[in-house]
C-alpha cells in the first residue's frame, strides 16, 4: 500500500494513480479520517514498490504480505490510525456499529401470504432485516429450488413480495444470488446481496455482485479455511466495494459415527476473523446446527464470541415450510433469542468498559 501525506493534494494523488495504472495494476483509493491510502491490486511483482517513495505527497510505502490486504486489519489501521470494525449500513441499519443486528425469515419464499405473515412476526420479535430465498441452491435436483427457478416472471414476483414486505414492516431485505445472470434482477429489489456458502469460491459472481455497490452478505463455505474465506472476500473489496459482512455458518464435522448436527458452528472463527480483518462478522446457527432446539444456545454463544449479529431461519409454522423445517424457529422463539442476545451483549460491553 502507498500511504499519502496528510497534506497531499488531489493532483499528487492522481499522479500516483496514473503511475499504478501505467504499470498494469489497479489502484484501490480509500480516503480515511486521517489520510489517503492507495492499495495496489494485481501482480505487484510487475513494479518495485520503492519507486513510489520519490513521488510528491507520498509519506511511505508498505508491503502487505496478507493475501487479503484490502480487508486486513493492517490496512484499516494505516487508513484511520486505529483499528475499528467497519460499519456497514444496510438501509439505515448499522452492522458492526455496536448493537447486534438480527436477520430472520424463511429459508425460501413460497407465497406472498406466507412471507408477509413471517415478516410481521419477526418485526415484532425485534429483527432488523428480512431474509428469504428466491433462488435456492440445493444438493438434489429434485428438491424445491425456489420460485425463481420456475421462470423469470415468478422470480420477479417473489422478489417484489420481499421488497413489499420489507417496506410494509420497516425491514431491510436480503436474498441470495445464485449466479451472475441473477445479479441485476435481484439488485433491483433488495438492500443487500447474499453470496451463499456454495458460491463462496465463484470469482465471477463475486465480481459481478460487487459491481452493484450494494452491501454483500458473504457466507463461508463449509469446507473453507479462514484464509480462503478472507482471500475470496478480497475479490469483492478489489472491485471497490468494502461493504462486506462476513458470515460464519458452520463447517464440515469431523470424526465417525452419528452426526448430531448438520455442520459444526466454528465459534472460534469469529474472534479469529476479527483479529485479521476490520469487517463485521455474523453467525448463522440455523444452517450450522440444523436443529431448532440448538438455536437459542448457539445464538447466545455466537454473540458472546463477538458476533455483530445473527442470521436465523424463522417461520410462523415450521412444519409448513417446504425447505429446512427442522432448523426453523417461530417468531416467539426468535424474540426470546434476541432478548437473551441483547442482554449478553450489554453484559460484555459493561465488562469491557
Amino acid at each position: 500500500m502507498i500511504i499519502m501525506r496528510d497534506e497531499a493534494t488531489d493532483g499528487e494523488i492522481d499522479e500516483v494513480i496514473k503511475e499504478i495504472r501505467k504499470s498494469g495494476l489497479r489502484p484501490d483509493v480509500t480516503k480515511g479520517e486521517y489520510r489517503t491510502v492507495i492499495g495496489l491490486v494485481g501482480d505487484k511483482s510487475k513494479i518495485p514498490l520503492s519507486r513510489f517513495t520519490i513521488f510528491p505527497g507520498v509519506k511511505e510505502t508498505v508491503a502487505v504480505e496478507s493475501p487479503y490486504q484490502l480487508i486486513s486489519r493492517e490496512y484499516g489501521q494505516r487508513l484511520n490510525g486505529k483499528v475499528e470494525c467497519r460499519v456497514v449500513n444496510v438501509k439505515g441499519i448499522s452492522i458492526g456499529g455496536g448493537e447486534p443486528v438480527f436477520i430472520a425469515g424463511p429459508c425460501a419464499v413460497e407465497s406472498k401470504q406466507q412471507l408477509f405473515k413471517i415478516a410481521e412476526g419477526i418485526k415484532k420479535a425485534g429483527a432488523h432485516i428480512l431474509r428469504g430465498g428466491v433462488f435456492k441452491p440445493r444438493s438434489s435436483v429434485h428438491s424445491f429450488q425456489g420460485l425463481g427457478s420456475i421462470g423469470q416472471d415468478e422470480a420477479e414476483e417473489a422478489l417484489s413480495w420481499l421488497r413489499d414486505a420489507g417496506d410494509r414492516f420497516g425491514l431491510a431485505v436480503v436474498t441470495e444470488v445464485r449466479g451472475e445472470g441473477q445479479v441485476d434482477l435481484v439488485a433491483k429489489y433488495v438492500d443487500m446481496l447474499q453470496i451463499g456458502t456454495r458460491n463462496m469460491y465463484d470469482q465471477d459472481l463475486l465480481v459481478r455482485a460487487a459491481s452493484k455497490h450494494k452491501p454483500i452478505l458473504y457466507k463461508r463455505h463449509f469446507g473453507a479455511s479462514i484464509e480462503e474465506f478472507l482471500s475470496f472476500a478480497e475479490y469483492i473489496a478489489a472491485e471497490g466495494n468494502k461493504d462486506i459482512v462476513l458470515c460464519e455458518r458452520g463447517i464440515l464435522p469431523l470424526g465417525k459415527g452419528k452426526s448430531y448436527t448438520r455442520y459444526t458452528l466454528d465459534l472460534a472463527a469469529i474472534p479469529v476473523i476479527q483479529k485479521e480483518t476490520y469487517l463485521p462478522v455474523l453467525a448463522d446457527p440455523s444452517h450450522a446446527t440444523g436443529r431448532r432446539d440448538l438455536i437459542y444456545s448457539m445464538s447466545c454463544a455466537a454473540i458472546a464470541a463477538g458476533a455483530s449479529g445473527l442470521m436465523i431461519e424463522t417461520h410462523y409454522d415450521p412444519t409448513e415450510s417446504l425447505v429446512d423445517s427442522q432448523q426453523m424457529i417461530t417468531p416467539d422463539e426468535l424474540k426470546e433469542v434476541i432478548n437473551a442476545c441483547r442482554r449478553i451483549h450489554q453484559l460484555i460491553a459493561s465488562v469491557e468498559k
